[in-house]
């Protein structure tokens, strides 16, 4: 058999600032997030298999997703932890809020990367993770490719 890709979309909406940006982006606002994950790998070709001809059950991978990516970010807050928004978020746990402090500027790019090392850690050995679009608005999006990151 060959080798195959499949790709499993996913939403959630997720709120953020940019401390530091000089444009509206410094501003805490939210986004309509579409990640679309890509696997690559070859259909079990076993046929006493209960997945044969899958690469990987496209529940599996939307289990994997949703537990390191859409659960905890959906409708959470992401702050750069190293900002003085790190006050806010602070202030806005204390009232109930889900708030996520990351180790980056929470932009687009930085968050697909984040996104690829917690999808990457969590596949079976024989499938790979071949891409992202991590998709912010219609007009715009961050994408990570396996081959560009070696």
């Amino acid at each position: 058999m060959g080798t195959i890709r499949i790709t499993k979309e996913f939403t959630f909406e997720t709120g953020h600032a940019l401390y530091g940006y000089d444009g509206k982006c410094r501003n805490v606002h939210g986004h309509s997030y579409k990640l679309s994950v890509t696997v690559i790998g070859t259909p079990i070709g076993d046929p006493s298999h209960v997945k044969l001809g899958m690469v990987i059950d496209f529940g599996d991978l939307k289990a994997i997703v949703k537990e390191e990516i859409v659960d905890p970010f959906d409708h959470a807050t992401v702050f750069n932890r190293n900002t003085p928004h790190f006050e806010l978020a602070h202030e806005l746990m204390d009232r109930g809020h889900k708030v996520i402090l990351a180790d980056y500027q929470p932009t687009s790019e930085n968050m697909v990367i984040d996104f690829a090392h917690k999808i990457k850690s969590r596949l079976p050995k024989n499938i790979a993770l071949h891409s992202l679009r991590l998709r912010e608005t219609e007009t715009a999006f961050a994408e990570w490719f396996a081959e560009d990151n070696q």
